[in-house]
């Protein structure tokens, strides 16, 4: 059993590359690397193919996360059948997500923050026109809610054990 994840903002070059590199290390110091597949997108074009930002990457690499593989790609149709949970970064792309979304679709879409357990904001806010501290700032979220969404993961993969026997 696969459980599959997308994280998405915008463009795909800031919040959800930074998101879907930190989880992919969290999942795989969980040791859930054979269940849990982990890929981001964003809901524009404007990077297609390019690197996360430059000030991500470094500020990612400062706390041990290497971003420098992933390439931004759109939100393609038929990532709403794939994927099993979408996460949004922020209410304007959960937006975006959900005028596209099929009513069966509709309940695979959240906000990412939701997982958080030490922030009560619904959103990571974009860096991207911001000053450096920022993606720092989005790294700290990213760390928190990403730990909660392991958490989930793990009651969720123990459920499904347990009903398997």
């Amino acid at each position: 059993m696969s459980y599959r994840i997308l994280l998405v903002c915008m463009g795909n070059i800031c919040r959800s590359p930074t998101a879907e590199g930190v989880l992919k290390a969290f999942i795989e110091r969980n040791q859930l690397s054979d269940l849990v597949e982990i890929d981001s997108a964003g809901t524009h074009g404007y990077h297609v193919g390019e690197a996360p930002d430059g000030r991500t990457q470094r500020a990612a690499a400062v706390r041990g996360f290497d971003l420098s593989q992933l390439r931004a790609r759109k939100v393609a149709r038929q990532d709403l059948d794939y994927f099993d949970l979408i996460l949004a970064m922020d209410k304007t792309n959960l937006d975006n997500l959900q005028r596209i979304a099929s009513p069966d679709q509709k309940n695979k879409l959240k906000l990412f923050m939701g997982y958080s357990k030490n922030y009560d904001d619904d959103e990571v806010p974009d860096p991207y026109y911001g000053l450096g501290y920022g993606f720092d700032l989005v790294l700290d979220m990213v760390e928190d809610a990403s730990q909660g969404l392991i958490d989930d993961l793990k009651s969720r993969l123990k459920r499904t054990a347990n009903e398997g026997l």
